[in-house]
């Protein structure tokens, strides 16, 4: 039996640990692998370099250029992970407009924790004095992207823990190639 491709998107606000579980899962995968944030148009990465949170109509046109490559992998059969903040449920919907599965993983925890991981962050275009921004933008999975299949990730975990939790959970089989992205 054939499957749709699959798109697994690690999402959550800035510094939740999105870009290192992407990468542990899609080296366990052997998916194809993409980072939204260079998708963000040099408006979006200068409003935000500069401490100005995105609105709505910043995130509408970065949010249909990742949909549609997510389309594009699905149709030569290409499987995907992905990090996208995909802060509301609105967004969440854009996304799954993507042809083949698209499943959400939402790295969640405490803004101490996550404060202190971006103040330890080197080379990122995103200051930590933006979190208290996406904290309050952030609507959590609803039970109906949760029954969906959608997963709710602690971010006290170990990426090898959350990675095991993930395949575990989805029942993902072991990959066959590395990262290309």
């Amino acid at each position: 039996m054939q499957y749709p491709a699959t798109h697994l998107v690690v999402m959550g606000v800035a510094g939740s640990g999105k870009s290192t579980l992407a990468a542990a899962l899609s080296r366990q995968l052997g998916w194809a692998c993409a980072e939204a944030d260079e998708f963000h148009p040099a408006a979006n990465i200068t409003k935000m370099s500069q401490g100005i949170p995105l609105q709505d109509e910043d995130r509408w046109p970065w949010l249909q250029e990742i949909r549609d490559w997510m389309t594009a992998q699905a149709a030569g059969g290409t499987s995907t992970v992905l990090t996208c903040s995909a802060l509301k449920r609105t967004y969440r919907d854009l996304l799954s407009g993507a042809q083949g599965r698209v499943i959400f993983l939402h790295l969640d925890g405490g803004a101490e924790l996550i404060g202190q991981r971006m103040q330890g962050r080197e080379g990122h275009f995103m200051p930590p004095t933006l979190l208290p921004s996406q904290l309050a933008t952030l609507e959590p999975l609803t039970r109906e992207e949760l029954d969906a299949g959608s997963l709710r990730l602690d971010i006290s975990r170990s990426p090898e823990e959350l990675v095991a939790a993930v395949m575990q959970a989805l029942n993902l089989p072991s990959g066959q190639a590395p990262c290309a992205s």
